[in-house]
């Protein structure tokens, strides 16, 4: 799969395509149709190509960054989620200001006709584009009329959920990381490299890899899940372990207040993950996170989340 991060990136001699768009965050079960629809339609039009085209950063981030979402995933994530979907290219737009004060009239002409000459265009329902996202399907089909290419809108019901990019954030939000995993069609997960914490939880028995998590990223609400942990670099890259994660900062201690993923691979304690990139994926929410009055009724809770942890995992 090719990405190109800029309109001049696009060969001259691509041909014609169809085209879906989108944010893509998370790459839910709704993108997912939307893809998979794209690939039937470039078989009814006699088209083998089809093009995602995306931007980056999130459009959000860059009108109203106060109001930013946390994101799902990152460009890459997205760019290899697309992949795995069955898009052939990505076109990866580099959102800013700019960008968005182009008419929707100009976003036609320069993306789907001079560079990407669709020959259709397959989208979300409820897509938008263009300045003050005055754009939608009914304008982008009536330009279809006029230069030869098709839309099909797609809709992103998932029975009575509509997916969504917020409605996996709301999950997350509260802890239901099995209703994201519903949502998306895949474990929600987060990877990054071991840092080296406090080593408190080594002190107490539960030896934790411990990813910080990044500026502007979705997680799990605080609390203690049971998950996975894979390593992604070394000679044991691919290995996956059960884990019993706690997400946020530990109350029971003072003066902890940055928010962190610590993963206790269940029943090891001879792993040395510090420097390595790991990702942390969530199947179920334990518990929320605890204050407890005592270290002693700490390792009582952590004993049980393992346990508990252990047996969801074997199941």
């Amino acid at each position: 799969m090719r990405v190109w991060r800029d309109l001049s990136d696009v060969p001259s001699d691509l041909g014609r395509t169809v085209v879906t768009i989108g944010n893509f965050d998370g790459m839910h079960l709704g993108h997912q149709h939307v893809v998979r629809r794209a690939r039937e339609v470039a078989g009814e039009v006699g088209v083998d190509h089809v093009v995602a085209v995306t931007f980056d950063p999130h459009p959000i981030a860059v009108l109203r960054p106060e109001h930013a979402p946390p994101t799902l995933t990152t460009i890459d994530d997205r760019l290899r989620l697309l992949g795995e979907a069955g898009v052939d290219d990505v076109l990866v737009i580099p959102f800013s200001r700019e960008v968005a004060s182009w008419p929707p009239q100009e976003f036609i002409e320069r993306i789907l006709l001079d560079a990407l000459h669709v020959k259709a265009v397959v989208v979300g329902a409820n897509f938008r584009f263009g300045n003050r996202a005055a754009g939608d399907c009914n304008l982008l089909r009536a330009a279809g009329a006029e230069h030869d290419f098709v839309l099909e809108e797609v809709s992103l019901d998932g029975g009575p959920q509509v997916w969504s990019s917020t409605y996996v954030r709301t999950c997350l939000a509260t802890g239901d990381v099995a209703g994201a995993a519903e949502a998306l069609g895949r474990s929600f997960t987060t990877h990054g490299v071991v840092v080296e914490g406090d080593k408190r939880g080594r002190e107490l028995g539960y030896p934790t890899a411990n990813v910080p998590v990044r500026a502007g990223a979705a997680v799990p609400a605080d609390g203690v899940y049971a998950g996975r942990l894979t390593v992604l670099d070394g000679p044991d890259a691919g290995t996956t372990y059960p884990a019993a994660i706690s997400v946020g900062t530990n109350p029971t201690f003072a003066g902890e207040r940055e928010s962190r993923v610590e993963s206790y691979v269940l029943d090891r304690s001879d792993l040395d993950l510090y420097g390595r990139e790991v990702q942390v994926e969530f199947v179920e929410r334990l518990r929320g996170m605890v204050r407890f009055d005592s270290v002693e009724a700490l390792l009582v809770a952590m004993a049980d989340d393992v346990d508990r942890a252990r047996t969801l995992l074997a199941g």
